[in-house]
């Protein structure tokens, strides 16, 4: 149950004014078609995130527990100051929609989009972390679409009315308590 909290609060917190999250507005914006674009960011989040959880897993099979802490401690308090900085969205990065529909346009853009993303290295680093790799994945998906769909649902309305600096440290602050507890936590 730790692995998932964690997961879904620090994926939730980290989202928010993340290039995923801004990428949520523009497919908003451009496709109308929300259910569509809800379920194309799922579908990405989900195979984007369970590949990430098995690397992690697979990452952490060839570290000592005392190692794997330090690691992911560390990891942990560097994506504190990584959130910090405000992402943007380039606009050579917006998907075109073309014959694709939005589903496919919003799986093919969200999945190449959260590709080195600090997000789906949070998630490599908390299944690395956490032996529960499903709680993780289930953990950093529902995070994920708590900051997302609201973006889909809301787009520019929302985006304006959010604290983001204020959010943006909260997200910081989570990561590295997380990594500090993670290297005082001991075995």
């Amino acid at each position: 149950m730790e692995a998932f909290i964690t997961s879904t609060l620090l994926v939730a917190l980290a989202e928010i004014g993340d290039k995923t999250q801004l990428l949520s507005f523009v497919l908003a914006a451009r496709l109308r078609r929300p259910p569509a674009i809800i379920a194309g960011i799922l579908v990405a989040t989900l195979a984007n995130h369970g590949l990430a959880g098995s690397l992690g897993a697979w990452i952490a099979s060839f570290f000592s527990a005392e190692a794997l802490r330090w690691t992911t401690g560390i990891l942990f308090i560097v994506f504190a100051a990584w959130t910090l900085k405000p992402d943007e969205l380039d606009e050579d990065e917006a998907p075109a929609v073309g014959h694709a529909g939005a589903f496919m346009t919003t799986l093919v853009a969200f999945f190449l989009a959260e590709m080195g993303d600090k997000t789906q290295f949070a998630t490599i680093a908390l299944a690395a972390r956490f032996d529960a790799l499903a709680s993780v994945v289930a953990g950093t998906t529902i995070g994920m679409m708590a900051a997302n769909v609201p973006a889909v649902l809301l787009g520019e309305k929302l985006a304006g009315r959010l604290p983001l600096t204020a959010i943006r440290w909260t997200a910081a602050g989570v990561f590295a308590l997380t990594g500090v507890w993670t290297l005082l936590a001991g075995g």
